[in-house]
């Protein structure tokens, strides 16, 4: 009998549970060094305990949350040197991706890509119009990092390595929010060309992988992701 295809695996309370409550983290909604308890997060998600248990032990093995009790965890923090390992981690991880997606993307993937830039640049043509330091720049400015966030993230799925993928989301978890927190800060502040000049890496990148060029893309998005990571951890630990 030939084989047949296998079921999709059902999504469980425990796996709904999981997917919030990390993006709650990855987002910010959930602060490094927050203490959190079971009940808490069962009662702010709609669910009994047992899903949230069950999540928070996956979250544990992401070293997203650390144990503090029978029934309570607190969002992971990490130290200067342990934050400057993992990064260094993603500017590798990001640069393959990059070039397996200038060796593997198809069009639609380009083409999606390209869409996340044209939408960014038109925002940035209309931040250009508000006034600096207004709640409509700061909009913007966050619509625009989400753009971006959405670029690597098709980046990364172009690049088809499903193991690749999954230890980039680990790390992504690691500085998400901070990284939102430092583009704003940089927005308001006397870094701002500097901030544009790692937007402008972006069409770099995309265009060395649309061209099929995995060792400019590979190169050119090593080094905005070090270029990122250094501002990242240079504003969580200012002295």
């Amino acid at each position: 009998m030939a084989a047949l295809p296998q079921l999709p695996a059902p999504v469980t309370l425990g796996d709904q549970a999981y997917a919030a409550i990390r993006e709650a983290i990855v987002t910010g909604s959930l602060r490094r060094g927050e203490k959190v308890t079971e009940r808490g997060l069962a009662e702010s998600l709609n669910i009994s305990a047992t899903p949230v248990r069950e999540a928070l032990r996956r979250l544990e093995q992401d070293r997203l949350v650390e144990r503090t009790g029978p029934r309570s965890v607190r969002i992971a923090e990490f130290g200067k040197d342990e934050l400057r390992e993992f990064t260094m981690i993603e500017d590798v991880l990001r640069a393959l991706a990059a070039r397996l997606a200038a060796e593997k993307s198809t069009a639609a993937q380009r083409r999606a890509m390209a869409g996340c830039l044209d939408e960014a640049d038109a925002l940035r043509a209309e931040m250009r119009q508000v006034a600096p330091g207004s709640e409509r720049e700061l909009e913007l400015v966050g619509e625009i990092q989400e753009l971006m966030r959405r670029f690597h993230l098709l980046v990364d799925e172009a690049g088809g390595n499903e193991t690749l993928i999954q230890m980039l989301r680990t790390v992504d978890a690691f500085g998400t929010a901070e990284r939102r927190d430092s583009v704003l800060s940089q927005a308001r502040g006397e870094h701002r060309e500097r901030l544009d000049e790692r937007y402008g890496q972006h069409r770099a990148i995309f265009a060395a992988i649309a061209s099929g060029d995995g060792d400019r893309a590979e190169e050119l998005m090593r080094a905005h992701s070090h270029d990122s990571n250094v501002s990242r951890i240079a504003g969580r630990f200012l002295d």
